[in-house]
């Protein structure tokens, strides 16, 4: 039995708009970067189900590449979570205004 594209299409926006959900409301910044995770997984479901619809392997190198950013993106942003930590003691968003005007 195959699994219509459709639903592969439904599962993906669900996990992106968690994703975005979770990036807009909360103000944890590591459940921030872990809503960005999720939103990158979103877009892999997609690849890899239009890359199965078409029959090309383009989507699942797509993936492989969305793979290397989200890992740089993770050592990436823990590093910046610890510096902030040690500076401020704290991991809430609304702590930093390092960056605004």
């Amino acid at each position: 039995m195959m699994v219509p594209l459709s639903y592969y299409v439904i599962l993906s926006t669900i996990v992106f708009l968690t994703g975005l959900v979770g990036v807009l409301i909360r103000r944890n910044i590591i459940i921030i970067l872990l809503s960005i995770e999720l939103m990158l997984n979103a877009t892999n479901i997609n690849f890899v189900a239009f890359s199965h619809y078409f029959q090309t392997l383009s989507g699942q190198v797509f993936v492989f590449f969305t793979l290397t950013v989200a890992a740089a993106e993770v050592a990436v942003g823990l590093a910046i979570i610890i510096a902030l930590y040690r500076s401020k003691s704290s991991i809430n968003v609304d702590d930093f205004q390092l960056l605004k005007w």
